[in-house]
């Protein structure tokens, strides 16, 4: 790219906006491009040979840095406030932010690279903490493979249960919390599978150890052995042969010291992994079955036609679609990045959105025995949804008629890792949008369908797939649908072995009772960037009893609303008693009719909280603060590094402690949360007890959560939405008849 800067807009309007020609890069908010990446690569490696003593570099992270929300506003010409101008408009640098380690002392460093006249150079370097990790890349996952398939005690561990180190398979993951080990080693845990064929489901044949892996130093330093949970009758005498006393059929639940004999420790007997194949794909089923399994064959094709094309246009990482306007990019730690949302109301066009994402996820899981609450990843922080997304393909992941952006992130080479088809871009039918039938003058009815614009992605994450929907409907509302699918996590068990904490699946296979807890961030800007949280609270009217004069028939309901009004309160719980709901509105601009402030409310939140289920002063409630409350409502602070992005804190892997930045620590203090630029983190999530008809894929599971206008708009607005007249549709058969409602 050869222009160092994007050139401001020089609208004075809204609807009038005119837009700095660039080479490759139109928006102020567009993600690196693969070049780009490599140019940050090279400028970070020119630096460091010149000025420091780092000798050897792994890249872990290469992104955008954004710009000031402010000066993107002024670029795009959008005003803070409803019925003002914009903002004058100011230069714009891009720049870039970098994670790597120096991987002779393992240090780990932060570097910020700006492009100035047409060259990227690092503006600042900085050392990380001790002990302070950067997000763990998808190398050192597939490095820790490795590692445990080439030590030598891990080998004979697998062969003393009849597995060959060929045959053995790591899921890496994050070491979560364990206090024996140093802060400052960059360690994972490797959960472990074998696999007796090519394409054989792996989960099915869990290992009953967990080695411990130093990715920097790349060996195994550690291996844990879970213990059993034992029937009381038989314990004493399986305890008594390793010379333990038998006191609880449960185990203890503290870790044993590093130096003791783990397997002693665990109070166990190996338990080899399960033989019994459970393979989803067609073609192994009918091999192992025989005539017994066949794919379905009663399924006529469906398909989605457009013959005219698609609704939407993009131009770049901006689309545009009916009367929604946004931004677009890959994030290699959110995945899907959508900013600058915007609805043209008759020509008025209204900011709703300057951000929306996923900002953090934790997956706590529920067995108490050493190591497994190590198990508690986060999927965002420690590892990148963005980085873990798939490459979709037409016909299979999404269906009609598809635009596909691509996504790039950094190698440890400093190359770019280029996804193709990353984000899915599709309109789809999405049954009746509104209808009405005329009863009185001969049944007459308006039917009109719902459209809608999806922007997805599907992220693997060792044995889980996330399917991440954001929909766009023609009535303003927004839709985020998370749909979990996947091979839920399991270990091995023994056949005579309760299972208190997790469900028996199939002969030897465990599946631990967890919890998906999603963190999602909302920058708002509801006709403006100066909004006010209100909590409003359904109840009845308790001070006019049953007779009263006020509330003759004890009917009545009412609303009772109270402002977030200063940083301490908020935090904020889910009230299913009170039917509790918050909105997002601006102060500045009232509904000519309903008298409300023009707002947008947080709909269906109540059914898609999961409440965090663990301790809150464990490891994961320390470590997951977010999970702790339904919502939190803080003030955007921007810094030079991006300011208030991350709940559970910039850097996640190894913490063992509440980071500094994160959520708890912002909303504290009498800062006022009226008419300011705000953020909200809402959680929500699913408390996911396995079935045996989970296994041994999953059907996808749903969590939705609804933005909804309320008082946004003058009346609906999709009143100007055709009626339903699909000529495509016919009779399933030759009996039926079908009325066509006046279109």
């Amino acid at each position: 790219m050869s222009d160092s800067n994007i050139a401001p807009s020089t609208a004075t309007s809204v609807q009038q906006t005119t837009r700095a020609k660039l080479p490759s890069v139109k928006h102020p908010l567009d993600p690196l491009t693969p070049d780009e990446i490599v140019a940050v690569s090279l400028a970070v490696r020119r630096h460091t040979a010149a000025k420091t003593q780092i000798k050897a570099i792994r890249f872990i992270t290469s992104y955008l840095l954004p710009p000031p929300k402010r000066a993107v506003l002024a670029f795009l010409g959008i005003p803070l406030n409803p019925g003002e101008q914009p903002e004058p408009a100011t230069k714009i640098v891009r720049k870039a932010e970098v994670d790597f380690f120096d991987v002779v002392t393992g240090d780990a460093y932060n570097a910020v690279v700006a492009l100035t006249d047409g060259q990227w150079d690092v503006e600042a370097l900085e050392k990380l903490p001790e002990g302070v990790q950067p997000q763990i890349s998808v190398e050192e996952l597939l490095l820790c493979e490795k590692i445990v398939r080439e030590d030598k005690e891990v080998q004979k561990l697998a062969a003393d249960v009849g597995v060959l180190p060929e045959q053995l398979h790591a899921d890496g993951w994050a070491i979560g919390h364990d206090a024996r080990f140093p802060k400052q080693k960059r360690i994972q845990q490797a959960l472990l599978f074998a696999r007796f064929s090519q394409h054989d489901n792996l989960y099915a044949h869990p290992m009953d150890f967990i080695p411990v892996v130093d990715s920097i130093a790349m060996k195994v330093i550690h291996i844990d052995f879970p213990p059993r949970y034992l029937p009381q009758a038989s314990s004493e005498s399986l305890f008594a042969k390793h010379g333990v006393d038998a006191e609880l059929s449960m185990p203890t639940t503290v870790p044993p010291p590093l130096e003791e004999n783990q397997l002693v420790a665990a109070k166990r007997e190996r338990i080899p992994p399960p033989r019994e194949s459970w393979d989803f794909l067609p073609d192994l089923m009918a091999q192992k079955s025989g005539e017994t399994f066949k794919v379905r064959d009663d399924i006529k094709p469906l398909h989605v036609v457009q013959p005219e094309g698609v609704s939407f246009k993009i131009s770049g990482n901006e689309l545009e679609w009916q009367k929604w306007k946004m931004h677009i990019a890959f994030h290699h730690r959110e995945g899907i990045a959508l900013s600058t949302i915007t609805y043209n109301d008759d020509g008025n066009v209204r900011p709703i959105f300057y951000r929306l994402s996923l900002s953090e996820m934790v997956v706590p899981y529920g067995a108490p025995e050493h190591p497994h609450p190590r198990k508690h990843a986060f999927d965002v922080g420690e590892y990148g949804m963005g980085t873990m997304a798939n490459e979709l393909s037409l016909g299979c992941d999404c269906l009609g008629q598809i635009h596909y952006l691509p996504g790039a992130y950094v190698a440890h080479d400093g190359t770019a890792v280029v996804i193709k088809n990353v984000i899915c871009i599709h309109e789809e039918d999405a049954g009746l949008l509104w209808k009405h039938t005329d009863f009185r003058v001969g049944g007459r009815a308006h039917a009109v369908r719902s459209r809608r614009l999806v922007v997805s992605m599907i992220c693997t994450l060792a044995n889980y797939e996330y399917i991440w929907n954001y929909y766009f409907y023609q009535d303003g509302n927004i839709e985020l649908e998370i749909r979990l699918t996947g091979i839920v996590q399991v270990y091995a068990k023994a056949d005579d072995e309760p299972s208190k904490f997790g469900t028996t699946l199939a002969p030897g296979i465990n599946a631990h009772y967890h919890q998906h807890l999603f963190s999602i961030r909302v920058d708002p800007m509801v006709d403006g960037l100066h909004n006010t949280v209100v909590e409003t609270d359904v109840v009845p009217l308790t001070d006019a009893p049953t007779g009263s004069t006020a509330n003759y028939a004890g009917n009545a309901f009412h609303t009772e609303d109270r402002l977030i009004a200063v940083q301490k309160d908020g935090a904020r719980e889910i009230s299913h008693e009170k039917d509790r709901r918050w909105s997002i509105i601006n102060p500045k601009k009232r509904h000519p009719y309903s008298g409300k402030f023009v707002g947008y409310s947080i709909a269906g939140l109540n059914g898609a909280h999961a409440r965090l289920l663990t301790q809150h002063d464990g490891p994961v409630g320390v470590r997951a603060p977010f999970a702790t409350k339904a919502l939190w409502v803080v003030k955007d602070v921007e810094t030079p590094l991006g300011g208030r992005m991350w709940p559970s804190g910039k850097y996640v892997p190894q913490t063992r402690e509440t980071p500094k930045d994160s959520l708890p620590v912002w909303c504290q203090g009498e800062d006022k949360l009226t008419e300011e630029d705000l953020l909200l983190y809402i959680t929500t999530g699913v408390t996911h007890i396995p079935r045996p008809e989970d296994w041994p894929v999953m059907p996808v599971e749903h969590v939705r959560l609804l933005f909804r206008p309320t008082s946004f708009f003058k009346s609906n607005p999709s009143m100007d939405v055709p009626g339903a007249n699909d000529k495509q549709s016919v009779a399933a058969f030759a009996q039926d008849s079908c009325c066509a409602n006046d279109a």
